[in-house]
């Protein structure tokens, strides 16, 4: 076997077994999907559905939705409809939302067994499951453990975590079914990470990973970036949500963010810049703020680089498809491929940029088109 030519940036992917939702492979060999959930009133499916345009647009695989009552599934018949990507109902203690969901036409039940109620109810919705293709999530949350584990352990900690999830998905299999991803969140980085290393090592279900409740926009992405990053890195999980009081938009594109940066998944335009200094020869700052806005519609995956001089600006040019280094004189260079390829003056930075790589884009889309119909034939 030819050994990687980077073999520190290799990240080795726990094993798992591969699941369904909806049209969505999680786990085994699939690319580890990116999830958001609606902070709209269920019931009001218009709104939900405008809100679910947007992170289908922002790139999300899959989207969850809370069904806290019966008004709730019913417009979850509507949104399910109107969707693009597969619809996860949220539902916490009533075991006929979760039927009700199922039947609405959810790709996936998150819900804790064992707060459903007995085991006949548990019965039910495993049945309702089966019956309309639906995969469960068991989701298990730091603060909402079981009192016995409380009790138990004193507080909740990484074993009662694993634990948890454990007993919930043995009441699944009891009921054999195995269709089933699990979660062991928590707000407290130290503790999601070491419950999601002792789950990973426990089991070999595919895992949905995240840190609940992290925070704002700023300080959530950081906590998530710190937590999500350590557990990537090491080649756990198989699907991810970013957990921010923020609009969910802003988690599509954090996730995004997180595993382009580890080369787990890529998504449209990756933008490398320097943080600018008295060296720069144009404002960087204000250059890549409107850059990035206007490229953010492009999909295809591409690398720019924009650095402020010359010190380390040709070096990152020959490692992005597009370049742009400051020069002196108001007169900039433009690298294509790695590729010296012109100079640009001042004027018109942002826009020159975005028609290079639109054109890039548009090159790479019908080189691919191109390949699937010569496979075609």
């Amino acid at each position: 076997m030819t050994a990687a030519i980077r073999p520190w940036r290799q990240i080795q992917r726990r094993k798992s077994r591969q699941i369904m939702v909806g049209t969505m492979p999680v786990g085994g060999d699939a690319p580890i999907s990116v999830q958001t959930m609606t902070n709209t009133v269920t019931a009001d499916a218009k709104a939900t559905i405008e809100q679910i345009r947007r992170v289908e647009e922002a790139g999300a695989d899959i989207v969850r939705v809370s069904c806290p009552d019966q008004e709730s599934t019913e417009a979850l018949k509507e949104i399910v409809k109107a969707a693009r990507i597969p619809i996860v109902a949220d539902i916490h203690f009533h075991y006929r939302r979760a039927i009700e969901a199922a039947e609405a036409g959810a790709s996936c039940l998150r819900i804790n067994p064992g707060n459903i109620g007995s085991a006949d109810r548990v019965a039910e919705v495993v049945k309702a499951a089966k019956d309309h293709g639906c995969s469960i999530r068991i989701g298990v949350n730091a603060g909402s453990l079981e009192q016995s584990l409380l009790e138990k352990y004193g507080e909740p900690c990484p074993e009662a975590l694993v634990e948890s999830a454990m007993d919930h998905a043995r009441i699944l299999e009891d009921h054999d079914f195995r269709n089933f991803k699990i979660s062991v969140k928590a707000s407290d980085v130290f503790l999601a990470v070491a419950a999601y290393q002792g789950l990973a090592e426990a089991c070999d279900y595919p895992l949905h990973i995240g840190i609940t409740e992290a925070g704002g926009l700023r300080a959530g992405t950081v906590k998530s970036s710190i937590g999500l990053g350590m557990l990537l890195w090491s080649g756990i999980g198989d699907t991810i949500r970013v957990s921010l009081s923020a609009d969910p938009v802003e988690e599509v594109k954090v996730a995004y963010e997180m595993l382009k940066s580890l080369g787990l998944r890529r998504r449209g335009v990756t933008v490398i810049s320097c943080p600018s200094c008295a060296r720069q020869r144009f404002d960087v700052i204000k250059t890549v703020e409107v850059l990035e806005e206007r490229l953010s519609h492009i999909t295809t995956p591409l690398t720019v680089s924009v650095i402020g001089c010359v010190v380390n600006g040709p070096g990152e040019a020959t490692m992005t498809d597009i370049g742009f280094t400051g020069g002196g004189k108001g007169t900039h260079q433009v690298y294509l491929g790695g590729v010296p390829a012109h100079r640009l003056k001042d004027e018109g930075i942002v826009e020159h940029l975005v028609g290079l790589v639109e054109q890039k884009a548009a090159e790479i889309e019908a080189a691919k088109k191109d390949e699937a119909a010569v496979a075609a034939e």
